[in-house]
C-alpha cells in the first residue's frame, strides 16, 4: 500500500476507496439481516394483514386506474379547449382574405383601455387610424372591383360558348 507523508503521519492514498467499500459492506449486511428477520418474525396475524393489503390493492387497482384516466382525460380536454379558444382568437391569413372587418368610421373612438384611463393630452394616433381605415376601404373596393370584373368575364365566356357555333 502506498502512503503519503504529511505533517502528522502516513495516510494511505486509497483511503476514500476503502471507506466507501466498507460503507457498502455495512449496508449489505444490514439489509440482509433486516430482510431475513422481517420474514422470520412474522406471526400469522401479520401474514393475514399482508394478504389483505395485497388483495385489496389487486381488487381496487383497476378502479383507481380508471379514475385517474378520467381525471387525465378531463384535463386534456380542458387544455385542448383552451388551445382551441386561443387558436380561434388568432386571425389567420385565410380568414383575412374572406372576412375583413372594417373598424368603425368614428372620430371619437373609445377603446376599452382608454375608457379606464383618464387622458389629459391629445388623442395620439387618430390620424394614423383614419389613414389605415381609408387604406383598408380602398383595398377592399379594389378587390371587389377586380372580383366583379373576373366574374363578368367568366359570364361573358359562358355566353360566348353558346353563341358561337362550333
Amino acid at each position: 500500500m502506498e502512503t503519503q507523508t504529511q505533517g502528522q503521519g502516513a495516510i494511505p492514498t486509497n483511503a476514500p476507496l476503502t471507506s466507501f467499500l466498507d460503507l457498502l459492506a455495512i449496508g449489505r449486511d444490514r439489509f440482509s439481516t433486516n430482510f431475513v428477520s422481517t420474514f422470520a418474525n412474522m406471526t400469522p396475524e401479520k401474514w393475514i394483514r399482508v394478504v389483505i393489503i395485497v388483495g385489496a390493492y389487486c381488487l381496487l387497482r383497476p378502479y383507481i386506474i380508471k379514475l385517474g384516466g378520467r381525471a387525465q382525460m378531463k384535463s386534456h380536454e380542458d387544455e385542448a379547449a383552451e388551445a382551441e379558444a386561443a387558436h380561434q382568437a388568432k386571425i389567420s391569413p385565410n380568414e383575412l382574405r374572406g372576412q375583413i372587418k372594417l373598424p368603425e368610421d368614428s372620430d371619437d373612438e373609445d377603446d376599452e383601455g382608454a375608457a379606464a384611463a383618464v387622458a389629459s393630452g391629445p388623442d395620439w394616433g387618430k390620424k394614423a387610424r383614419r389613414r389605415q381605415r381609408n387604406m383598408i376601404k380602398k383595398l377592399l373596393d379594389a378587390e371587389e372591383r377586380r372580383l366583379q370584373e373576373t366574374l363578368e368575364e367568366e359570364e361573358d365566356k359562358d355566353i360566348e360558348e353558346f353563341l358561337i357555333p362550333s
